[in-house]
């Protein structure tokens, strides 16, 4: 199951399946591409897993094994890959909340998101080559963009899981937060977001043109949100 919630800007997309570890199936694509559709117009998206101990555990192995024809690995690749790339073109700012451990498919998944928050206990990583397969929806590309060509070579080809403190000294995550205030404190991220104009602030770093940069600054400029902001800083008010 997905589980979609939106509060003030903020969606959050939840992969709720305990019972396979969140693991990700066929039918948990279907769900997930519905929910970044209804999460359209958001400030900022969430992506996280349900529970204290998985973020997501990878694809479902025993869902997946019924796919056996070069055809089927293919167009399961290929569907998976477009999901997480629709995160990663998702106009406004996408956080993944590592709320337990991203294995293989699941951190790929997590590096579709602009940013990572991990809880300290979790362990992340590209350990496919356990299965004697490697990473085939965009994360392998993604990681070497954040760590590395040779770095990426050596996690996704040893499979080793990183800690969440040696995840973050390598920028595979952005931030650590204690277990017992995760929760917490990646929503208090998230709305911090949502409260900017991270959406333009996304489309400069995504690649904007100069001219394009130029004019998301503009509008923002002119718009009434900024005068009063102007307001309270120029008269000393909250």
């Amino acid at each position: 199951m997905v589980k979609l919630e939106i509060v003030d800007g903020l969606a959050v997309i939840t992969i709720d399946r305990p019972e396979a570890r969140n693991a990700i199936a066929p039918s948990t694509m279907e769900e997930l591409d519905e929910a970044i559709d209804t999460a359209a117009g958001a400030r900022v998206l969430a992506i996280t897993g349900s529970g204290d101990r998985v973020f997501v555990s990878g694809g479902d192995l025993k869902e997946l094994a019924k796919l056996r024809t070069l055809e089927d690995a293919r167009a399961m690749a290929w569907r998976m890959r477009g999901i997480c790339q629709r995160l990663v073109d998702f106009p406004a700012p996408v956080i993944a909340a590592v709320n337990g451990h991203a294995l293989g498919g699941g951190a790929e998944f997590a590096s579709a998101a602009d940013i990572r928050l991990a809880a300290d206990d979790i362990k992340i990583g590209f350990n496919q080559s356990t299965l004697a397969i490697m990473p085939a929806w965009g994360g392998l590309e993604r990681l070497a963009g954040m760590v590395g060509r040779s770095r990426a070579m050596l996690l996704a080809g040893t499979g080793r899981l990183l800690s969440a403190p040696e995840a973050l000294e390598i920028g595979l995550v952005d931030q650590v937060f204690p277990r017992g205030s995760f929760d917490d404190d990646w929503r208090a991220v998230a709305e911090s977001l949502a409260s900017a104009p991270a959406t333009g602030i996304k489309k400069v770093i995504a690649g904007a043109t100069p001219d394009e940069a130029v004019e998301e600054f503009a509008k923002l400029w002119v718009a009434e949100e900024h005068w009063a902001a102007a307001h309270r800083v120029l008269n000393r008010t909250r």
